[in-house]
């Protein structure tokens, strides 16, 4: 062979080699990059199963989680596929829920951003999720980020089953058929109360249609935060604005859970070991207020609040408790 030749067939060998090499370089990224918009964690069995489900609503007002949550998540869920939603952290829920809830897997979604809510891996765990849970954070990504999207249609389709929904913190606040948004800085009493139409009194509505919750605000983390002037402000701007002529809030306490049956309404409440006061509290306007308007502050009287604790009951459709308090 011609010694030209030879330089020509090394320079061809390095050229496959190199090409080889990018190929498996472009495989390995590809094994370790994280999919567009979202990760996802999952702890058991990777394939789906189909189990039959039954209906309950889950809303905890923050704080460490009731272990109860996802007890009876699980046995609502047929022990199928459990799966977490969230918009920040990681898999931290995963190996937690699995010992609780004995079910076939335990997967979370974290979303980046809004292109991941029409991801199709994303919609099809959602919707073959035996049970689906909103973790706590920030409610206006969850509201950026699904508003309109196939996975707000996801939600609503496992909530359609009916399968257990539940929520924590902001996953509690877009489970209500009036959501406060959050869209700017964390709304407080004292601005809300000053001001019902402040920069940061934003709502939406029509989120997600979970029976039982319609014509429903939820707040959470209510005595530790001091939000029941937000709760009762923000109640005000639905009747004000014309949103709802008979609005109603469930707010709760940090490691305090209410359970729903979407069948027939009826509520009981959960909370932690070491919480001194968990309670819920159930409000309902009696009359529209008297001063609501921008810059003035909120005269708004006779709100009706019935606070229950663990053991106690609500009623949803009579709109009654049994063991509480009312005033």
């Amino acid at each position: 062979m011609k010694p030209t030749s030879i330089i020509r067939c090394s320079i061809v060998r390095l050229a496959k080699l190199a090409g080889l090499m990018a190929l498996c370089f472009v495989a390995t990224a590809g094994e370790v990059k994280p999919a567009p918009g979202y990760q996802h964690y999952l702890v058991g069995n990777p394939a789906d199963v189909v189990r039959p489900t039954s209906g309950l609503w889950v809303l905890q007002g923050g704080g460490d989680d009731v272990d109860e949550n996802y007890v009876r998540m699980g046995a609502h869920g047929g022990g199928g596929d459990f799966v977490v939603l969230r918009a920040s952290q990681a898999g931290e829920y995963n190996q937690y829920i699995y010992d609780l809830c004995k079910c076939d897997s335990v997967e979370t979604i974290v979303f980046d951003d809004r292109v991941a809510a029409s991801d199709p891996y994303v919609i099809q765990t959602i919707r073959n999720a035996e049970a689906l849970f909103i973790a706590g954070g920030d409610q206006d990504r969850y509201v950026r980020f699904w508003r309109g999207t196939p996975v707000q249609d996801a939600i609503n389709f496992v909530a359609a089953k009916p399968a257990p929904i539940g929520g924590t913190s902001a996953g509690m606040a877009v489970l209500g058929e009036f959501v406060y948004s959050a869209m700017y800085e964390s709304l407080t009493s004292a601005v809300a109360l000053a001001d019902p139409y402040a920069h940061d009194v934003t709502l939406e509505r029509g989120f997600l249609s979970l029976p039982r919750l319609t014509g429903i605000l939820t707040d959470q983390h209510l005595q530790e935060r001091d939000r029941i002037g937000r709760t009762v402000t923000l109640l005000a701007r639905l009747m004000q604005d014309d949103w709802s002529s008979q609005p109603r809030a469930i707010a709760a306490d940090r490691e305090t859970a209410l359970h729903i049956d979407p069948k027939n309404g009826t509520a009981e409440v959960f909370a932690t070991a070491t919480h001194p006061t968990p309670f819920v509290y159930f409000l309902r306007p009696t009359q529209p207020p008297e001063r609501c308007e921008p810059g003035q502050p909120l005269t708004f009287r006779d709100v009706e609040v019935y606070r229950i604790g663990p053991g106690g009951r609500f009623d949803l459709a009579a709109w009654q408790g049994s063991g509480g308090i009312s005033y």
